[in-house]
This record gives structure tokens, sequence and C-alpha cells, in this order.
């Protein structure tokens, strides 16, 4: 059940014009400018493509627009994973599946991310655990790829600007198949 590049670019243009819940931005739009802002920042392809997919999970479920009105927390973070594991190494799953915890250990580590939360992060928040106690915080920062995923959760809440310009899909093509190149290299190596 893996998706291919072109088939991650088809979810993309048949359900990226759905509203990012609670949010004025679509799907499509919030993946593209996190992807941006992760370039912007210098980051290697492997984390600008993790940028672009983090919330592809979202496009995989029917649970409408805004799950956590109806107080559910669709996983996205994980749901998206089986469908990436073909093509993308840990550089860029870890951080997929580490971001919502990075949201979590951003409100026990800095007094102020909390309340620069939008109301939907806050709702979600509390649907995926609430603020990480001081342990979890220490566990989380002992993880692989933790701080890569911390990069990757300020992207995503600045990655919701209605007005902000971005290049299109196709621009950001090329940074997936880097990705997707270096991690098949990578398994080459390891066999």
């Amino acid at each position: 059940m893996s998706l291919s590049i072109p088939d991650i670019v088809a979810l993309f243009e048949s359900r990226g014009h759905e509203q990012y819940a609670g949010e004025p931005v679509t799907q499509l739009e919030h993946a593209l400018q996190s992807a941006h802002l992760a370039e912007q920042e210098g980051a290697d392809s492997a984390l600008i493509s993790a940028a672009l997919l983090h919330d592809v999970g979202h496009l995989l479920h029917d649970f409408g627009e805004t799950p956590s009105l109806q107080g559910l927390d669709d996983v996205h973070q994980y749901r998206c994973l089986p469908f990436l594991r073909a093509l993308f190494g840990p550089a860029t799953l870890e951080p997929i599946k580490l971001h919502v915890d990075a949201k979590r250990y951003l409100c026990a580590r800095d007094a102020t991310y909390h309340d620069a939360l939008s109301e939907d992060s806050r709702r979600s928040l509390r649907l995926q655990g609430g603020v990480f106690d001081a342990e979890q915080a220490r566990q989380y920062e002992a993880l692989p790829f933790a701080q890569d995923a911390v990069r990757l959760r300020r992207w995503d809440d600045l990655a919701k600007s209605a007005d902000m310009a971005t290049p299109p899909l196709v621009y950001f093509v090329r940074q997936l198949e880097i990705a997707a190149r270096d991690h098949g290299i990578v398994r080459a190596v390891e066999r």
C-alpha cells in the first residue's frame, strides 16, 4: 500500500484543496508553506520532504476537515508512515512521526509557545496527550531526529498564512526524488 511520488502528487491534487483544520489555508498551501520555510532555512532534501509531507496523514482518512472538533485525534503522524516507508528513510519519516510530540515538547520547554498556538492546535494538543511533563520532555530530547522534528514543528506553526507566496508542488517534487534516491543509496550500502 505504498505511495509513489506520482501518487503523492495525485493525492495533493485531489485532496489538497481541503481546508486545513481551522486555519486560513488549504492542506496543499500548508504543505507548500512548510516545505518553503524548510528550504529557506537551508534544510536538506530529507527534511524539506518531511516538511512537505508531515500532514499528508490528514489526506488519508475521511474524518472530515476538523477531526478535533469531533473530539478525535486522527493520529495523522502515524497514519502516513506505512504509505511512505518504501520511499523514504528515517531522516524524512522520523521528523514526521515526531512532529506532534514536538508540539507537546515545546509547550513544556518554552513558556510562550502554548499561547502562540492556534485554537485548533491547542484543541488537538489536548487530544494528543497534552503538554509533556519534565521526564517526558527529557526522554523526547534523547530521541534520534527529535531536533529535526522541533524544526519541522516550528515551520508547521508558521505555515498558516493566507498570503504566503510559495513555489508550486511540482517544484518540491525534486526534493522528494532526492530524498527517495538518498534513502535507496543508504539501503543499498547497508545490504
